[in-house]
């Protein structure tokens, strides 16, 4: 969404116009956050799972995946997801972000998002 505020006079009708731009801006900027985690569906098996599945979690990407791995083998699996913190850019946030997507054991049941299918 494009908003213009040309032509505006008077400094409360331009400041009516900065507030709706910062919050149109505010809002397009949430929305894109909140789609990539909400995009799919599922949980991925962190002790099992493939570097492709690994690399869809969020704040995981390719390089990440690889070092989940390499730790996964390194540590002869994950017990608990606090092993998580053994890798390399995955902090107290991170894996806060992660815990709802990941599990220990059983299937991964992540689902690609629509855009994926």
């Amino acid at each position: 969404m494009k908003t213009q505020c040309t032509g505006v006079r008077g400094s409360r009708t331009l400041a009516l116009c900065a507030l709706v731009v910062m919050l149109s801006s505010a809002a397009g900027m949430a929305g894109a956050a909140g789609t990539a985690e909400a995009a799919s569906s599922g949980v991925v098996n962190v002790n099992t799972a493939t570097a492709h599945e690994l690399a869809r979690l969020p704040g995981i990407g390719e390089a990440r995946a690889e070092a989940l791995i390499a730790a996964r083998k390194r540590l002869g699996g994950f017990e608990n997801l606090e092993d998580l913190l053994e890798v390399r850019g995955v902090g107290e946030a991170g894996l806060a972000r992660l815990r709802p997507h990941v599990t220990l054991q059983g299937k991964t049941t992540l689902r690609p998002a629509s855009a994926d299918r």
